[in-house]
């Protein structure tokens, strides 16, 4: 799923024209249109997430808080900021990535990987 999809999803959901929803929250429909159909990128800025994740009814911390902010984060191909924060997780970011692509990772390194997986 992507961003657009899941903020689209979302607030259809709610049963809210995208009209109703812009007057509703002072947005700006032919800004939030483009950004529901892919046309335009996620916003960068994490106010602007906050936002949109109110406007959209998603209590903070929940997990489709997460997702908006995580799909906005892989969109612009970054990786989000809350997990910037954590040295260790970051530390442990090139072992994912080697994972991810197939190649040869040390043993050691995955265990401690999927140990931090399995805790979260």
């Amino acid at each position: 799923m992507t961003f657009a999809e899941f903020f689209r999803a979302t607030r259809a959901k709610q049963g809210r024209s995208l009209r109703a929803f812009c007057l509703e929250n002072g947005f700006d429909p032919p800004n939030i249109s483009r950004m529901e159909r892919g046309l335009s990128s996620p916003p960068e800025s994490r106010e602007k997430l906050e936002e949109y994740a109110k406007a959209l009814g998603l209590k903070k911390g929940s997990d489709e808080w997460y997702t908006l902010f995580d799909l906005a984060a892989a969109e612009r191909g970054r990786i989000p900021q809350d997990m910037l924060k954590d040295e260790e997780l970051v530390g442990m970011l090139p072992v994912l990535f080697r994972t991810l692509r197939g190649q040869r990772v040390d043993s050691d390194a995955l265990d401690d990987l999927v140990e931090r997986i399995r805790k979260a």
